[in-house]
């Protein structure tokens, strides 16, 4: 089979990977790919950004399969085009892809399918907003409706950082029409945990969970980011945790899924909150996460391309989706001063020992064929083994084989203890 793999991250690395390791995989052309894709076993990397060029690709190149990596895409329709090309395309439509691409559509939607989530208000006007938090008690969470790159979820502790972010969002527009419209939602207490899932649109499989550290600063300190690294399983997750997810999370949304008749092959994130009262879904996303994808799928048994196939065949309830035994962790490497100012251009060196555990994320090839860092998060190393802290030494003991300017990581990735409950 011919694949056409959209996006350029650390993510799409892995899924490249994973694909090319079937043995149905002929060809995968990542559009528009990284240095990672350029370099990998079956992939080409093409330089294609718009769904117009991306359709005439698949229709000229005999493609099989197309499958979207980032959010903007999807939420953009371009699963609807394809189709309507009848281009097979692994995806949810554009009305399932709200559940991402609009804050106040997915807490609507949970909160008519019963899915167990904090409580929340819509605003659609500043000044309401405002006048709404100097009577809720604090801290709260202040989220832009729209895609905001990650960025766009304040937590305020006090009504000076409410007033701020509100004014932020709606009234300066830092997030380009992304915060014409907020969530003000109550603030839970617990740790999270995340849950890739596949659907066919009748039943959904979930993945094994993970742990992302989404701050800068070792100690869950500093600035929130991309994702600084992901342990899986994640550890703090029980069964009961698990069976609370299913029962009132995961269940819960196919209902909401069929009832809607919401056009939906492909993934489901579910970042959920475990807190002293149970899980709750702080979000949906309708792609893979990143980094959660590196971890995930370096435990992943089964062969990913006959996963997919299997939600197009509506064979997904009877797939089995085995898993390797263990854990893996994944420190993710940047460029010092992400996510803020940061240079790049810097030579990547990798010493051929540790290759294999590597995915690029902001790296590109020069004209010289040589890698460059091209952003914020360079790449992820991971660790595997049969338990957590073997997992752990082994990731970190591959770093000092990759060296680039500037090179910072977090110290504490499976190391922290944050169950906070």
């Amino acid at each position: 089979m011919n694949i056409l793999l959209i996006g350029s991250g650390g993510r799409e690395h892995a899924i490249a990977r994973k694909l090319s390791m079937s043995k149905k995989v002929s060809k995968i052309f990542c559009a528009p790919g990284n240095g990672g894709t350029a370099l990998e076993n079956k992939c080409e990397n093409i330089n294609l950004i718009s769904i117009k060029e991306l359709i005439n690709f698949a229709k000229n190149n005999s493609i099989d399969l197309t499958i979207v990596g980032p959010e903007q895409l999807l939420i953009e329709g371009i699963v609807d085009a394809f189709n309507e090309e009848e281009l097979k395309i692994f995806g949810p439509h554009k009305e399932a892809a709200k559940l991402e691409g609009s804050k106040s559509f997915s807490k609507d939607f949970m909160k008519k399918y019963g899915v167990k989530t904090a409580k929340y208000q819509v605003f659609e006007n500043a000044e309401k907003a405002l006048n709404y938090v100097r009577t809720e008690e604090f801290p709260l969470v202040i989220k832009a409706d729209g895609l905001a790159a990650g960025k766009g979820v304040y937590i305020c502790e006090t009504l000076e950082e409410a007033n701020n972010a509100i004014k932020d969002i709606m009234v300066e527009d830092i997030f380009n029409g992304a915060g014409s419209r907020i969530v003000i939602e109550e603030f839970l207490t617990g740790f999270e945990a995340s849950i890739l899932s596949i659907t066919d649109g009748n039943v959904i499989k979930s993945f094994i969970s993970a742990k992302d550290h989404k701050q800068i600063l070792d100690g869950d300190k500093g600035p929130n980011t991309g994702g600084m690294g992901v342990i899986a399983p994640n550890p703090y997750v029980t069964d009961l945790h698990l069976k609370d997810f299913e029962e009132n999370i995961m269940n819960r949304t196919l209902i909401g899924i069929k009832e809607e008749n919401l056009n939906f092959k492909g993934i489901i994130f579910f970042g959920l909150m475990i807190t002293n009262k149970g899980t709750y879904l702080l979000e949906y996303n309708v792609r893979m996460g990143d980094p959660e994808t590196q971890s995930v799928l370096a435990l992943m048994d089964s062969d990913l391309l006959e996963l997919i196939e299997s939600s197009f065949d509506n064979t997904l309830n009877n797939f089995k989706i085995k898993w390797k035994e263990g854990y893996c962790c994944n420190v993710v490497l940047a460029s010092s001063g992400y996510p803020g100012v940061f240079e790049k251009g810097f030579n990547i060196n990798i010493d051929d020992s540790v290759k294999d555990s590597i995915y690029i994320a902001g790296g590109i090839l020069d004209s010289n064929k040589k890698l460059i860092t091209s952003g914020g998060r360079v790449l992820s190393v991971i660790g595997t083994g049969k338990y957590l802290e073997d997992s752990v030494k082994e990731a970190y003991s591959k770093i000092k084989f990759i060296n680039f300017t500037k090179k910072y990581f977090r110290t504490d990735i499976g190391k922290i203890e944050n169950n906070n409950i």
